[in-house]
């Protein structure tokens, strides 16, 4: 299931960028593909942006067709070093393992920039700028942004390195009481807590789990968020739309001292249009 692997690039012959593959940890094994765009400047230095992919938490990868494309096409115009993190996925692996990933993942790009940090990767540490740090995802990764920028308000990131932003496109999130706006009249029967449950079937609450659904009673307050700007992009065709919105709007409400701000498009062009 997904769209196919594709190999890494360098120089890609219509927009310049290259990637290339890596290894973040041999144990637990968590992989990356890394994106640098083609710089005029040799020592120029540039955002970062980890990305976390969607696939319900369970197919596509940061090695396949439709996320490279994107990232390439992102990287391009954006003008980032990124790292697209090859997180483990259900069914073999169960949440929480993709949340713990992408939170070492980040971990790790934060390290390269401690007084004694580690040097393992050469474009971030020659033209990444620690200083405007993001992340972002699609999907099940837009999740996974969420909630790894909540552990950044909670616990912070090594070297006290600062997350500067966070993007969501098409995020997932869900709860098992209707909401405003929504036609689905019976959320628990819906394919979105279908794959919750099956992604993560010992989430204490369920559906209601604060990972899946970030207003639910039990939820931390978003005010929480371990950021200054947030961006969420919906579109008007995705069953999705209502609960991206509501977290928007909840996040506004809860006190976020950060900048929002919230983009509608009319068709589910998904991101992966260059």
């Amino acid at each position: 299931m997904g769209s196919p692997y594709v190999p890494p690039t360098l120089n890609d012959p219509d927009l310049g960028v290259s990637s290339k593959d890596i290894t973040i940890s041999q144990s637990p094994l968590i992989s990356a593909r890394t994106f640098l765009p083609k710089l005029n400047e040799p020592h120029k230095k540039i955002p970062i942006l980890v990305y976390y992919h969607g696939g319900a938490f369970c197919v596509e990868s940061a090695f396949s067709f439709d996320h490279h494309r994107f990232l390439n096409s992102l990287v391009s115009q954006a003008e980032v070093v990124a790292v697209s993190v090859e997180y483990r996925m259900a069914l073999e692996h169960s949440l929480p393992i993709a949340y713990e990933d992408s939170w070492a993942a980040l971990n790790w790009v934060a390290l390269h920039f401690a007084d004694n940090g580690i040097n393992e990767e050469p474009w971030l540490i020659n033209h990444g700028d620690p200083n405007r740090l993001f992340v972002g995802g699609d999907s099940a990764g837009a999740n996974i942004a969420h909630n790894v920028a909540m552990r950044v308000g909670k616990e912070g990131l090594r070297n006290g390195v600062n997350l500067l932003g966070v993007f969501h496109t098409h995020p997932l999130f869900w709860g098992s009481k209707p909401i405003e706006g929504d036609p689905c009249e019976e959320p628990e029967k819906d394919l979105a807590c279908l794959v919750w449950n099956m992604a993560y079937p010992s989430a204490p609450g369920g559906i209601d789990n604060p990972r899946i659904n970030p207003v639910a009673p039990e939820a931390p307050s978003l005010a929480g968020l371990g950021c200054s700007r947030l961006l969420v992009c919906v579109s008007e065709n995705d069953e999705l739309r209502h609960r991206g919105v509501g977290y928007y709007e909840a996040v506004k409400r809860s006190g976020f001292e950060g900048e929002t701000e919230l983009v509608k498009w009319k068709e589910r062009i998904m991101h992966f249009i260059s």
